[in-house]
This record gives C-alpha cells, sequence and structure tokens, in this order.
C-alpha cells in the first residue's frame, strides 16, 4: 500500500541524513571517529608503485632437506642400520645403505606413523618420496609435500612484507596472495619504491659464527666477504646465535666513537647462549653475518651476558634504521624477486580521477535531463533519489575506509543507470495501470507492486555476477563489483523507501488530479 508509518519516515530520514554526514567528511578535517573516516584512492588514481613478488623456494626445499640429514642419519643409526653417502642434488637427497636393509628403510618412509615422513595423517599422502636403485636412496619433496611447502612459505613472507611495510609508514598499502608463489604489493601514494626494492629483496637471515682457521675446526669452514668487499674471512659453520633469537633491534649514535650502530637484545635463551659464547671465545672475533655477507667481525674483549649488543659496520642512519628495521621484522623464509613492477605518476592518477568524475558528470547530467523531460515532477523526486543514492553509496564506503578505483567509478556510474532503469520500469508500469484504473492512489501501488518483481529479478542476478567477479576476480575487478554490488542495494533502498516516500506525499495531495504522469 501506499502508505508510510511516522516510525518508517524518521528511519529513512535518519538513516539518510547519517549517510549524508558519513560522505561529507571526505571533504573536512575531524579528530571525530566517524568523521575522520575517508575513502581511500587506489594506485591508478592516486598513483604510486605496484610490485609483485615471486617466491625462491628452491633455497627452502634444499635447506629441509639438508636438516632431513641428521634426522635420518640418527634415526637409522638408533635401528642399527648404517646409512652414508648424503648428497644434494638438484632438489634430491641421495644417501646409501647396505642392500639387505632396502625394504626397511623403504617400509619407515612409507609408514603412516614414521617420524622421517611427517604430516601423513593431515595429508592422507606423503609429504615425502622415495626411490631406490640397488643400495642408493633417493629422497624428494612429494606433489603434495611441495604444495604444502610453498603455502607455508608464501604465508610466512607475507606477514613479514607485510611488518616490513608497515614499519616504513607506507599510506594504505595493499599485500595480497597470488597464485601459491607470488605476493603482490600496492603501495598507492609511493612514486619511488627504490628503498621498499631494496628492504624486500633482502632475506635478512642474521647470524653469529666465530671467525676461525679452515683446518682447527670441527664443525666445517667457509670462506665468506664482508658487505662492502675490503676483505674475506673464513668462519665456522656453527651458528652461534640466529635471528630468530632477537627481541629488538633499533639505530643509534655511539657517544664514545660517534659511529651510526644497530643495537640489539635478545630473549633469554639467546642472551644465554650469547653470554657462553663470549665466556668461551675472550680473543676471538665474532662475525655478525646478513644474508651471507659479514657486516662486522669484532674481537670478543669481554663476556657479554647482558643479552644485548651492537652491531657496527659504517652505517650511515639511514642504512642503519633500514637494517634494524629487516632484523625486527624477521628473516623471510625464502628469498624474493621482483618479477613485474610499475609506478604510476600522480599526475597520470589525477588525469583518471578527472576522467572518471567527467564521465560521471556527463552521464548524471544526461540521465537528470532525459528522465525530467520524460517524467515531470516524478523526474524531479527521481533525480533528487538518484542524488542521495549516490551520496549514501559514498557514505557506506566511507564507512569501510574502501579503496576507490577507476574501474570502482565504473561500477558508481553503473549503478546509477540500474538506479534510473528501476525508475523506468517502476513509471512506466503506473502508465499501464492508469489505462485501466482511474484511482491515482490504487494505480500508483499497483504500479510499484507489480514492477517488483522484474526488478528484483534484474538486481539480483546482477549482484550475483558481481559476487562471481568479487571471489574470482582480482584487484581492478575486485573494486568494481564492491561498488557495483554495494550500489544494487543502495538502489533497492532508495527506490523504495526515498522515491516511494516522496511519491506518497505528492500523489497523496494530488491524488484527485488527472494526467498525474
Amino acid at each position: 500500500m501506499l502508505y508510510f508509518s511516522k516510525l518508517r519516515i524518521i528511519f529513512i530520514t535518519i538513516l539518510s541524513l547519517f549517510f549524508i554526514l558519513i560522505a561529507s567528511s571526505n571533504f573536512f578535517q575531524s579528530n571525530n571517529g566517524l568523521l575522520s573516516k575517508k575513502i581511500n584512492l587506489g594506485l591508478d588514481l592516486q598513483g604510486g608503485s605496484y610490485l609483485l613478488l615471486e617466491i625462491d623456494n628452491k633455497p627452502v626445499i634444499e635447506q629441509k632437506l639438508q636438516n632431513l640429514t641428521a634426522t635420518i642419519r640418527n634415526y637409522f643409526k638408533d635401528k642399527n642400520i648404517k646409512v652414508t653417502n648424503f648428497k644434494l642434488i638438484d632438489q634430491n637427497l641421495f644417501f646409501s645403505s647396505d642392500i639387505n636393509f632396502r625394504n626397511v628403510i623403504l617400509e619407515e618412509f612409507q609408514s603412516e606413523d614414521s617420524k622421517i615422513n611427517p604430516y601423513y595423517q593431515r595429508f592422507k599422502s606423503h609429504q615425502l618420496d622415495i626411490l631406490v636403485e640397488d643400495d642408493l636412496f633417493k629422497v624428494s619433496y612429494s606433489k603434495q609435500g611441495i604444495v604444502n611447502l610453498k603455502a607455508s612459505s608464501q604465508d610466512q613472507a607475507l606477514e613479514i612484507v607485510r611488518r616490513r611495510i608497515d614499519e616504513i609508514g607506507t599510506n594504505e598499502p595493499n599485500i595480497l596472495k597470488r597464485g601459491n608463489d607470488r605476493i603482490l604489493v600496492e603501495l598507492p601514494g609511493l612514486d619511488d619504491p627504490m628503498r621498499i626494492k631494496s628492504l624486500l629483496g633482502k632475506t635478512a637471515n642474521l647470524t653469529f659464527k666465530f671467525v676461525t682457521n679452515k683446518n682447527e675446526d670441527s664443525f666445517g669452514s667457509e670462506k665468506l666477504v664482508f658487505e662492502d668487499g675490503s676483505e674475506e674471512a673464513i668462519v665456522s659453520k656453527r651458528i652461534i646465535l640466529s635471528g630468530d633469537n632477537l627481541l629488538d633491534a633499533q639505530p643509534r649514535m655511539n657517544s664514545e666513537t660517534n659511529e651510526t650502530v644497530v643495537t640489539f637484545s635478545l630473549d633469554r635463551v639467546g642472551a644465554k647462549r650469547f653470554g657462553k659464547a663470549t665466556s668461551n671465545g675472550i680473543g676471538k672475533r665474532l662475525a655478525i653475518i646478513l644474508d651471507g655477507k659479514i657486516i662486522s667481525a669484532p674481537v670478543i674483549r669481554d663476556t657479554i651476558a647482558t643479552g644485548s649488543g651492537q652491531i657496527s659496520g659504517g652505517f650511515t642512519f639511514q642504512s642503519a634504521t633500514d637494517l634494524a628495521l629487516l632484523l625486527r621484522s624477521g628473516a623471510l623464509p625464502a628469498p624474493l624477486n621482483i618479477i613485474e613492477e610499475r609506478t604510476v605518476g600522480p599526475d597520470l592518477g589525477q588525469d583518471s580521477i578527472n576522467a572518471g568524475m567527467i564521465a560521471l558528470i556527463i552521464g548524471f547530467v544526461l540521465v537528470i535531463l532525459f528522465i525530467f523531460f520524460k517524467y515531470k515532477i516524478f523526474g524531479v523526486i527521481t533525480n533528487f533519489t538518484l542524488i542521495l543514492n549516490l551520496i549514501i553509496l559514498i557514505g557506506i564506503l566511507t564507512l569501510f575506509e574502501a579503496t576507490l578505483t577507476l574501474p570502482g567509478i565504473a561500477g558508481i556510474i553503473l549503478t546509477v543507470g540500474m538506479a534510473v532503469d528501476a525508475n523506468v520500469l517502476i513509471f512506466e508500469r503506473i502508465k499501464e495501470e492508469l489505462k485501466d484504473e482511474k484511482n491515482n492512489l490504487i494505480a500508483f501501488d499497483s504500479g510499484y507492486t507489480k514492477s517488483k518483481t522484474a526488478i528484483l529479478d534484474a538486481n539480483i542476478t546482477t549482484l550475483l555476477a558481481a559476487i562471481i567477479l568479487f571471489f574470482m576476480g582480482s584487484g581492478p575487478i575486485k573494486g568494481f563489483s564492491l561498488t557495483l554490488g554495494i550500489g544494487i542495494f543502495t538502489t533497492l533502498f532508495s527506490v523504495y523507501f526515498i522515491a516511494r516516500l516522496l511519491t506518497v506525499l505528492y500523489v497523496s495531495k494530488n491524488k484527485d488530479k488527472p494526467g498525474l504522469i
């Protein structure tokens, strides 16, 4: 019926005023919680940098298989089975054993409760595959094992990338998964991504090892170069301490030497290890190694039992800040390679805004003129409703601090067209009803009621398409589907509540007037 209770009128009025207020917050500054919210401009509108990172899982696979060597050796040692000649070649681990033990070893790898082959119960498939020829065994990750390892690396890398970018204070970064080994990073407003690229390109694997002589270390040794390329040093393969034991790292100015350093503090386990190592290693050089290069190798003068220390290496304050940031955020599980990079300048972004606004204004003006000439006073009601529909839509986007992109503006423009379509269906149906019904109130009520099915069908099918685009699409497609989906709800609200209320008020006062529409 063409009737609105006072409670419903109050509800419509308050809700409309609320979203008008929220939408208006985009045009002024406020410290109020709700009024401080703003729509964020996407990369294509604001300008900024786009980076697509790919995770190199090869070192992770090799490291996991390398760690498995000790597990296999110790496991079969307890069973009095000798395994020897371990070699790691092309992501495959080879080892030998007496041919008489071949079936025993195979059973251990293929058993559901094997300690060597983990995650069996979880995936109901083998994490590791094993092949055998005579006395030579080949162990490699199964397809399921690779999928699991990649998923774990991606989740870990995503979190660490987010920490590093958040530490810099980049405005509204967009960090998303792409496939099972890629990460998308969008940085609106950042037109010089060199520092970000430098930070994301470093694994930040920190270790402390003693400088040693090649022949005196039972753990084995390796030759590493200093980061500045000034010299080389032979260091033990034994890790005294790793970045996992780090609690905090900060850039500082050493008052004695007037040198910029990075101070660090360790957790309880790390402090205990560090204290023991420095106590036993007085007079030795302790190499501080980041991503396979020596940052510095100071001589230990005294026991360091406080769980804190400092790293020096001729840093500028910026490089010390970046190093501290890397250490705080943790090491990446695998190296990241930048495989795609784009930078959108702010001028180009502003051009996109201008083009989108011009398109919206032209389309809006043409629609308003058409509706006004077609339906006269009801055209005015429709046009007023269209404006409120846009404001409510912007208010909702503002409330959730959504990111608006150029495709998002296209979704808003399409929303205007759909709102007009709904009104046209209603008014044309009312015209049909007026041919057989002389009572204006009944004709208008029938027009709204009988057109509802067609309008709902059209909007529900569009909503379904928007939902599919949102979950199946990415980036700009999501922006388009989001504004379109929200626009469908604001359109139905504006047509069946705001426009209908204004129509009721006018028709009720002019119910006996012929030729209303």
